[in-house]
């Protein structure tokens, strides 16, 4: 199925998916800096981000936003979390009315407590909730752009509009599955980067595999627990946006949240690291609008709780990982954590 297609963000997930995109459609890729655009126009390259990989012909660029959405029947969102509601304040009144637009943004609203979907609602016109369709699942932006077999979930609550995404988008290398639970999605999509921030600090101590294991384990539970309360279902959890995820964000060399962790287990400082990074890693702020939101459900969250504590250097990373440690015991069918 062909859909012109914009895709708003040139970071390295936003140029993965038009890259993807544009195997089969024309793709306008909206960037915040006019010399990412212009490498992209002129060199086929982007100038930032995935380096290394030659765009298509069929990917044009541009900084304005109303030039990126004119006309276009597919919109794929790839913005930072914290910056979405912003950037989509200026899009909305330039989306077509029949669009489809699909999130691949990962994360929490810090203010609100919203997933990217709740930011999506309260900031656009009613006309387009029912075509807002969540995308998430195990996919590093660089084997996307290098064609390595992908499989991810589409979450829209009419789940037509998922399924017109998964005929546009699916091919030999990259495999879309839909269903209709876009909490549970959003939710773990946005949580297993806090999980891997954890399991990347138990790494950076030396803390081993059995810890690695236990926190991977008890983080999805965490993050079930938390979607539950929203009113997703456990089985998402179990599947591509939840497991699958988490395994790939935890154990990836190339999870921006896991080398995050890895750096605090050894001692070194959150700006430092992120400032080597070169990239956002969704999981610092998320962590904290995630202690926010647990609390507001009441729901015991305490590997995100030590996750915020260390981030925000209240404890050590040694002190943290005690703390988990010493906990009040209980069964594990307890219903809290």
């Amino acid at each position: 199925m062909s859909l012109s297609t914009a895709v708003i963000g040139a970071g390295s997930f936003g140029t993965a998916l038009a890259v993807l995109a544009s195997r089969a459609h024309d793709v306008l890729i909206w960037s915040r800096r006019e010399d990412v655009a212009t490498s992209i126009r002129r060199d086929r390259r982007n100038p930032r981000y995935l380096t290394d990989i030659e765009l298509p012909a069929a990917i044009a660029a541009t900084t304005d936003l109303r030039e990126a959405l004119a006309g276009r029947a597919l919109v794929i969102l790839a913005v930072p979390s914290q910056s979405l509601r912003s950037v989509m304040q200026i899009a909305g009144p330039f989306l077509e009315p029949g669009a489809i637009v699909v999130s691949a943004v990962k994360g929490i609203e810090f203010e609100t407590g919203l997933t990217m979907h709740g930011v999506l609602e309260d900031v656009l016109d009613p006309v387009h909730h029912a075509r807002l369709v969540a995308l998430s699942g195990p996919s590093f932006a660089s084997e996307i752009a290098r064609r390595k077999p992908t499989m991810v979930t589409l979450a829209c609550y009419e789940e037509a509009h998922a399924k017109t995404v998964q005929s546009a988008l699916s091919c030999p290398w990259f495999r879309c599955y839909t269903q209709r639970d876009v909490i549970g999605v959003e939710t773990a999509g946005a949580l297993k980067n806090v999980i891997a921030i954890a399991v990347g600090i138990s790494d950076g101590m030396d803390g081993g595999h059995n810890a690695r294991a236990a926190l991977m384990t008890r983080g999805l539970t965490e993050i079930t627990r938390v979607g539950v309360a929203q009113g997703a279902e456990a089985e998402t959890f179990l599947g591509l946006a939840g497991i699958g995820d988490l395994l790939l964000t935890c154990t990836g060399d190339l999870s921006r949240n896991r080398r995050i962790g890895l750096g605090l287990g050894r001692g070194r400082k959150l700006e430092e690291i992120v400032a080597e990074l070169g990239e956002v890693a969704e999981g610092v702020q998320t962590t904290r609008a995630a202690v926010r939101l647990a609390a507001r459900l009441g729901v015991e969250v305490p590997i995100t709780n030590m996750v915020r504590a260390v981030i925000d250097g209240e404890k050590t990373p040694a002190e943290a990982g005690h703390a988990l440690m010493t906990r009040q015991l209980r069964s594990e069918r307890d219903p809290e954590i």
